[in-house]
Parts: structure tokens; C-alpha cells; sequence
């Protein structure tokens, strides 16, 4: 299992929006999404009918990059891993708890279970700079 350092760990936790890469019949697509770090995961809340959702469902690698961009000052951490699709039960709830929390978008059009999903990335490889 790959972690994340003290470092990445700030950086995360201070952020909320990412860029998530999936892939399907080898078209790329790539979009903006929110997140949070939970324990060694980052955490998407997604929708069924999304390119995102229906490229996982047969392809579950991504890519995800979370960054500041200031020239000659950029950081960033860039993962590559795999999406396990949370739609119900304790750890959904957990997650949807979290974005409760986090994000005014969530409590403003909540949802329940089976409504929409959370995509947990598994983190496989990263790489980060700018973080000292």
C-alpha cells in the first residue's frame, strides 16, 4: 500500500477539487471533481449517468492530479490508482458524512444511499512536488 507523507497529507487535506482521468475503449476523459482524504484514499461523490461512472464500471484505473498552479512555485500530486464504487452502507456512510461536512454543494441537494455513489481511489503510484 502506498502512503502518503506529512507533506501530501497537508496539501490534501487543505484542497477540494481534483482532476480525475478515466479511460474507456482507449478515449481519454478527464474532468474536475471534489474529494477528501480519508485515511490512505481519496474519495470522489460521483453520479450514475457520468462518463466518470460508466468508464469505471469497465475500467476501474485512474489518474488523478490535485495541484496549485503559481509559476515557478507549482505543486502538485499526481496518483494513479484503482476506483472501488461505494454506494451503500457503513463506509458510504462515512464518506457522505465527511462531504456533509466539507462541501455547501452537498448540503444544499443531498442524497442517500443507491442514489449516488462515492468513488474510493486505491492509490497504486504517486508523485508529488512543490510540497516542501
Amino acid at each position: 500500500m502506498i502512503k502518503f507523507n506529512q507533506k501530501e497529507i497537508e496539501f490534501l487535506n487543505i484542497l477540494e477539487e481534483a482532476r480525475i482521468a478515466t479511460s474507456h475503449n482507449d478515449i481519454p476523459h478527464v474532468k474536475p471533481v471534489s474529494f477528501v482524504k480519508i485515511r490512505n484514499n481519496v474519495i470522489i461523490a460521483t453520479d450514475y449517468n457520468t462518463r466518470t461512472y460508466t468508464n469505471i464500471k469497465f475500467n476501474h484505473n485512474v489518474g488523478i492530479v490535485i495541484d496549485i498552479y503559481k509559476s515557478g512555485e507549482h505543486k502538485a500530486i499526481c496518483i494513479q490508482g484503482k476506483a472501488e464504487i461505494v454506494e451503500n452502507g457503513k463506509e458510504f456512510q462515512e464518506f457522505y458524512d465527511i462531504f456533509y461536512k466539507k462541501f455547501l454543494w452537498v448540503r444544499k441537494e443531498p442524497w442517500k444511499e443507491n442514489e449516488a455513489p462515492f468513488l474510493k481511489i486505491i492509490t497504486n503510484t504517486k508523485i508529488s512536488w512543490g510540497l516542501d
